[in-house]
């Protein structure tokens, strides 16, 4: 099953194109692009026709928040909306148990698990990432991506594909 994962924004999502743990395309665009792409996603030159939306869900923690949360929020409604019924939303929580098995775990160290799970097939200190002469798995994969990516992969773990 191939796996739309997004790690949503107020302006800005990260998304990642998954089957399993391999990473088919990945991005950083405007929401609205986004939604165009879900509109249109059966044309191969948008994204691999994905089956499934696994989406990260905002969760209360009892902190005040911003503007941004909330309008993060709403978008997390207009991607579910636009996709349809296929979706499983994905807490951070759960990323963070079932790819580094600690609720404590914070961005590097999902990054970190992320790269353990890929081949060293690249070129660089992190053959995994890799260089562009010699690109890994995870080549180009950044700021928020990671986020997505280890949404896709919590999807997968929870729900039978690791």
């Amino acid at each position: 099953m191939i796996i739309l994962a997004i790690d949503p924004g107020p302006v800005r999502s990260a998304w990642a194109v998954m089957d399993g743990t391999e990473i088919l395309s990945h991005g950083l665009e405007l929401n609205n692009r986004i939604l165009v792409r879900m509109t249109d996603r059966g044309n191969p030159y948008t994204w691999a026709n994905p089956d499934h939306l696994a989406i990260e869900m905002i969760a209360s923690y009892g902190r005040p928040v911003g503007a941004e949360i909330f309008e993060t929020c709403v978008w997390i409604g207009r991607f579910i909306e636009r996709w349809g019924s296929n979706h499983t939303k994905i807490m951070r929580l759960d990323v963070k148990k079932e790819i580094c098995h600690s609720g404590m775990a914070r961005d590097p160290h999902i990054r970190q698990a992320i790269i353990d799970l890929h081949p060293h097939t690249g070129g660089g200190k992190i053959p995994q990432i890799g260089t562009k002469a010699k690109p890994g798995p995870l080549y180009g994969v950044k700021a928020d991506i990671w986020a997505a990516i280890g949404v896709g992969l919590t999807y997968n773990i929870l729900h039978g594909k690791p």
